[in-house]
């Protein structure tokens, strides 16, 4: 016998809002202009040199390079992040977060363990250690120390935002 199956949807305001605010992405082209943009660029093509020379060698036989490793790749992955989140201005859809406490935080981490890193990176290459990994591990510590540099403009920016938010 048959059955009469009646089936009946409704959306949501949420639903209806996402696929509203989804259909427009905005893409923020000045930010690449900016400083903060240029350094977080620079952090990104620099990272990812400190983290590829000591991939190519055998790091994973001393302890220190594993730490660079562990820190360059880790901040190289979060500040692919925060590129893709300032450019798509997703920031400005998630006003709950306190973004410029976010960028503090995440730049103010960035530059001391960066520090940290690059001297455990400088103080370890030695030519008696592994002189076929040496150039590499030498390049890598010298882009550690540029990294670090680009991090530490980055937190002064951050903080000069953060510094005017909280004043208001």
């Amino acid at each position: 016998r048959p059955r009469s199956h009646t089936v009946t949807t409704t959306s949501s305001s949420f639903t209806a809002n996402l696929s509203a605010s989804s259909s427009t992405l905005a893409y923020d082209r000045e930010f690449l202009r900016t400083l903060p943009g240029l350094l977080m660029v620079t952090e990104i093509v620099l990272g990812l040199l400190v983290w590829t020379l000591i991939a190519g060698t055998e790091y994973f036989l001393y302890p220190a390079f594993g730490w660079v490793m562990f820190v360059a790749v880790f901040y190289w992955v979060l500040t692919v992040f925060f590129l893709i989140i300032y450019m798509t201005m997703t920031y400005t859809r998630i006003p709950q977060v306190p973004w410029t406490t976010v960028g503090l935080c995440f730049n103010g981490s960035a530059f001391i363990l960066y520090l940290i890193a690059a001297i455990v990176d400088a103080s370890s290459v030695t030519k008696e250690l592994d002189s076929h990994n040496y150039n590499s591990w030498a390049a890598s510590s010298f882009f550690a120390f540029l990294v670090t540099s680009c991090y530490a403009g980055n937190t002064y920016f951050s903080f000069i935002s953060w510094r005017s938010r909280t004043l208001q």
